[in-house]
């Protein structure tokens, strides 16, 4: 980690069909998360947010997609923004993306990669590993993590050079409790690594985390994507697709603190944080608790 944080909004809301979660970044932000940082000894700089329509100007995208594809080239153009943005900054600074709907990562992982082979830690309830033709609701949000890797819709592989940025044996998914079936099968079919509720039940986030890190070990980066649904409802409410039996808060900030402790990580995500839907902006705080967790705060 470098000494320097780059804050990067991303108000995208086009992935999924619940709106509010185009206000995440200002929620987020409204925490002070930027005074916090400045507190643990970084450099801030917050470059504002990209672009992105309202829906309804986009007077309903394609109106023979289904769900979010209809706004495929809305969510291709501001990926293909943050992604241009995020690979021009100081190599040496950390960046922090807030979403926005999870969509958002094709453009961020794409930026932060620069070329280079990532590794990537997807915190999430789901594997977003869905393509146009396996998505029962065409929703891009579910679709991100499978085209980092080199599947889905060609308009968004071009966000990402043609081909996935990132390895499936690079992935290390954790929390994941809500897998649709032909998900289910391209993620066998690819090899990547999935510790399921179940998983954290049975071995601890503390084994999973040093599993996770051994495994990412040695890449030249490594980015964290957390979604805040990967954490159970009733500690983080203000989420738009809820899976009951999440990650507790401990299990989450024990995370965040062991591969903080690694000192592998190179940029995160914090996204799918939908104020409408929050208690007094509980998620938001809980969101940013967990980046600075990442970044280095520490009990004692």
């Amino acid at each position: 980690m470098g000494e320097k944080v780059v804050i990067l909004g991303v108000p995208m809301d086009l992935g999924q069909g619940r709106r509010g979660v185009d206000m995440g970044p200002s929620a987020m932000r409204y925490t002070g998360f930027e005074v916090e940082l400045g507190e643990l000894g970084y450099s801030v700089a917050d470059l504002g947010d990209v672009h992105v329509p309202v829906a309804e100007s986009l007077r309903g995208g394609d109106a023979s997609a289904r769900g979010g594809l209809a706004y495929i080239e809305a969510i291709r153009v501001a990926c293909a923004e943050v992604a241009r943005l995020l690979a021009v900054i100081d190599p040496e600074a950390f960046p922090i993306i807030l979403g926005g709907d999870h969509s958002v990562s094709i453009g961020s992982v794409a930026g932060v990669a620069r070329g280079v082979r990532t590794g990537v830690v997807w915190v999430d309830a789901h594997t977003d590993f869905n393509t146009p033709d396996t998505s029962p609701s065409g929703n891009v949000h579910g679709m991100p993590l499978a085209c980092l890797c080199g599947k889905g819709d060609q308009r968004l592989l071009d966000v990402v050079g043609g081909r996935g940025p990132v390895r499936p044996e690079d992935v290390v998914i954790i929390g994941a409790r809500s897998v649709d079936v032909g998900e289910r099968r391209l993620l066998g079919e690819l090899g990547v690594t999935v510790y399921t509720m179940k998983d954290v039940d049975r071995l601890g986030m503390s084994r999973i985390a040093e599993e996770t890190i051994a495994r990412l070990r040695g890449l030249p980066r490594v980015h964290v994507s957390f979604d805040a649904d990967a954490l159970d409802p009733e500690v983080a409410p203000g989420v738009g697709t809820p899976v009951p039996g999440g990650l507790t808060y401990r299990e989450a900030h024990l995370l965040m603190e062991l591969l903080a402790d690694a000192r592998i990580v190179t940029s995160l995500d914090l996204v799918e944080v939908n104020p409408i839907l929050d208690r007094g902006n509980r998620t938001s705080e809980m969101m940013v608790e967990l980046g600075a967790s990442l970044l280095g705060r520490s009990i004692i």
